[in-house]
This record gives C-alpha cells, structure tokens and sequence, in this order.
C-alpha cells in the first residue's frame, strides 16, 4: 500500500460525519499509521470508539490548537511516543454562532479574534511547533482545510470567510518558509459538505440545493469524495 510505514496526525476529529474522519480512512486504507487530536476531556471515549476501526491509531487531547503552551506540550508527547510524522491535517475551525447568523457588518471584535485565531493562526502554530521539535520527517506534508467562501461572499458565511482567507494567505507564507527544507504545505477546498460544523451555519441547507441544480454532477461532495485529500500525501511524498 502506497502509505505503507507512513505517520500522519489528523487534527480536529469529531465524528464519523467529519471531513477528518473522511480523510483518516482513506489514508488507512492506504497504510498509513494514525494519530489523533482532539478536543475536550470528556469526548475521550466516543474519540476512542470512533477510531476503534482504525487499528494501533492514537488520540490525544488538545484544549487550544491556537495557544502555544497547549500545542507544545501536546505536539511533545506525541512525538515522544510515536516518533516523527510524515503528514499533518489540520481541521481545525470554529466561528461563534451569533457572527454567523447576523449580517458581517456586526461582527464583534472578540468574535473576529476567535475565529481568525482557531482557524487561521492555530495552523501557523502547527506548523511552526512541529519544525521547532523536529517532528517532521523529510518530505513531510502539511495539510488544511479551506472554503470558496475565502475568496467570493457566501451568505451567512461571514466572518469564516475572513478566517479562511487569512488561512490561505498563512498557507503561502508557510509553503515558502518550509519549502526550503522539503516540507509542503497546501490547502484543500473541498466545497460544502454536510458536517457538525456546516450546521452552525445559517440556512446551509440551501447551499446545498444550489450544488445539486449547479454543480455538472448535480450531486454534492460527501465525507467519502474528500478523501481525495489523503491523495496528496501520495502525491507530495512520492
């Protein structure tokens, strides 16, 4: 198998809906060996119960992928028991809900903050974090998760739309600074998909319906076609 011997961290898993967990089994099915973060003490059991199919896969919990303290001592742990990775994913985003319900204009400072912070600057730090513990193997891969919503004005996506923005211009920065030492860094826009996340989003249910009549498919993306994204591990460390 083309991931045979290969680590990769997925950050952000939730549930079986999640884009992440979409990606984790594709990437096992391949042959990569996986590792976990995610978030809340509490959530230890349904995390395990969730991976359990993904046999000798770790979790770890992570409480602020965008506070420096929490990654560090995270990212220490994890590699001082699985050694280095070969792949990192980031899906890790969060916008509070009012700044998504209500029109852009009233976005709140601290609503701005958050959300750039947890999306955008929290993959800054993964990145940073892991080159400064030396926890990437050569020609690893650093992977996030974006949205059209960057780039044109998607209803009610709002302040998201800020955060992924800055996400991709953060992805260019880092693609060039890691670049140097063989490590890749992209993003992936995997188009809407029907996640815990996407319900927090208002009216979602008719972007949907417009993929469906506009897309030359007719059909929208599911857990299952984003797996594609595993495929750029293949591709970036062959």
């Amino acid at each position: 198998m083309i991931l045979e011997g290969k680590k990769i961290l997925i950050m952000g898993i939730r549930n079986k809906w999640s884009i992440a967990f979409g990606i984790a089994k594709s990437a096992y099915e391949k042959g990569a060996k996986l590792i976990f973060t995610y978030m809340g003490e509490e959530n230890k059991d349904k995390i395990e119960e969730l991976i359990a199919e993904f046999k000798g896969s770790k979790a770890y919990v992570l409480n602020g992928a965008s506070e420096d303290d929490v990654v560090k001592e995270a990212f220490t742990k994890i590699k001082e028991e699985n050694g280095k990775v070969d792949g990192i994913v980031h899906a890790i985003a969060h916008a509070n809900p009012e700044e998504l319900h209500n029109d852009f204009i009233l976005t709140s400072k601290e609503g701005f903050s958050h959300a750039c912070d947890v999306s955008s600057y929290s993959f800054v730090l993964v990145a940073r974090m892991a080159k400064e513990l030396d926890m990437l193997n050569e020609k690893a891969s650093l992977v996030t998760l974006t949205y059209h919503g960057s780039t044109k004005v998607i209803d009610n996506y709002n302040v998201m739309g800020v955060a992924k923005a800055a996400l991709e211009a953060s992805v260019r920065y880092l693609a060039e600074n890691l670049g140097r030492e063989g490590i890749r860094v992209n993003a992936v826009s995997a188009g809407p998909i029907k996640t815990l996340s996407a319900k927090g989003i208002k009216d979602f249910g008719k972007v949907l319906t417009v993929i469906e009549e506009k897309a030359p498919l007719h059909q929208n993306v599911t857990t299952r076609s984003s797996r594609k994204c595993s495929n750029i591990f293949i591709k970036l460390n062959g």
